[in-house]
């Protein structure tokens, strides 16, 4: 026996359900039924796709807001043609995430303004697009907040807060001198993320470098180049 099913009823325990995705696309999939362009279990796993890539948006979305990138760039967005220098398919490769898996790091080296915090972003948002939460901070703003949890008697939460995230991305390190004690903080929340057990300084440094990725970038300045298009533009 056919039974009749009320439209908006069937969206309205869709919302209740938490199916948006479905929501967003029931009318186009609708259509192509009535149109006999797709048969019933095309119909469903179509509806059940759109539901999967919502879901994965919001987390996105979600990855992307406690990130603090300090701005949104990709890899389509940087020149490579511009830094020669660079290998590129070992840069893009980093997007792959296997660096990741295989808890190796990645240090850019560079004159400012030669891109290295672009391409430090695009990869975390890279990360960010797999669902694992990444942060971006200056060495300052890090070391600044560890020396005041350790004036609040609570640095070692705020080392495994850092520690938690899958990537954590620290810009400008080199810009400023560190005391002794924010060099051992800095040297600390290294131990937390990369080893559990205690070692020597050198020990660390050498193992942590024997896991890492070093990018020299020797090329020109984008700020430069920015500058000089404007004054030429200005000049047209």
């Amino acid at each position: 026996m056919n039974e009749f099913i009320n439209y908006e009823t069937l969206l309205n325990k869709m919302k209740y359900l938490g199916l948006e995705g479905f929501l967003d696309n029931l009318d186009a999939i609708s259509k192509k039924i009535s149109n006999n362009e797709i048969g019933f279990l095309e119909a469903i796993d179509s509806l059940v796709s759109s539901q999967i890539k919502f879901k994965k948006d919001n987390v996105y979305r979600a990855a992307i807001k406690v990130s603090h990138f300090p701005f949104i760039k990709t890899m389509d967005d940087f020149e490579f043609d511009f830094q020669p220098s660079l290998n590129k398919a070992q840069i893009l490769n980093f997007c792959t995430l296997e660096f990741l898996n295989k808890n190796e790091n990645i240090i850019f080296f560079g004159t400012p303004g030669t891109g290295k915090t672009h391409l430090a972003t695009a990869i975390g948002i890279e990360v960010s697009k797999n669902s694992k939460l990444t942060y971006f901070i200056t060495c300052k703003d890090l070391v600044w907040q560890l020396k005041k949890s350790r004036s609040e008697n609570n640095l070692e939460r705020r080392l495994k807060h850092f520690a938690s995230y899958s990537l954590l991305i620290i810009d400008e390190i080199g810009h400023d001198i560190l005391s002794e004690e924010e060099s051992n903080d800095l040297f600390q929340l290294l131990q937390m993320r990369y080893e559990r057990n205690k070692m020597s300084l050198n020990a660390m440094l050498d193992r942590f470098l024997h896991h890492s990725h070093l990018i020299t970038i020797n090329g020109p300045s984008y700020r430069t180049k920015e500058v000089s298009q404007y004054i030429a533009s200005m000049e047209n």
